[in-house]
């Protein structure tokens, strides 16, 4: 059973060398890795806007919580997608570092 990542995943590929004039996703990989990595950095702007605003906020204000981080997580998939990976390498990335302290596993990253 296919899951939203996954559905996602293979909309994203179906659509990398789309028509730019009809498709939002086309356009951003014609524009290359520089305009998606924007992107990315807008919405990770607009998430941490939101979840600053969600913090004491009602629900219309952790909704847009819901959808700016929805945007973000779309954008990364746009990223990973233009660089030949997808969404199964972080979730294996993930459940590597399940059970893992978070200061452990930092800690055994290699230092660049």
């Amino acid at each position: 059973m296919d899951t939203i990542l996954d559905q996602l995943d293979q909309n994203l590929a179906d659509r990398r060398h789309g028509d730019a004039s009809t498709s939002y996703v086309a356009g951003l990989h014609q524009r290359g890795l520089n305009k998606i990595l924007e992107k990315v950095g807008e919405e990770a702007v607009e998430a941490i806007l939101a979840a600053r605003d969600a913090e004491h906020g009602d629900d219309k204000a952790r909704q847009a919580l819901i959808r700016e981080t929805a945007d973000l997580w779309f954008h990364s998939l746009v990223m990973l997608s233009h660089l030949g990976l997808d969404h199964r390498s972080v979730l294996e990335e993930l459940a590597r570092r399940q059970g893992i302290s978070g200061l452990e596993e930092k800690a055994s990253r290699t230092q660049g």
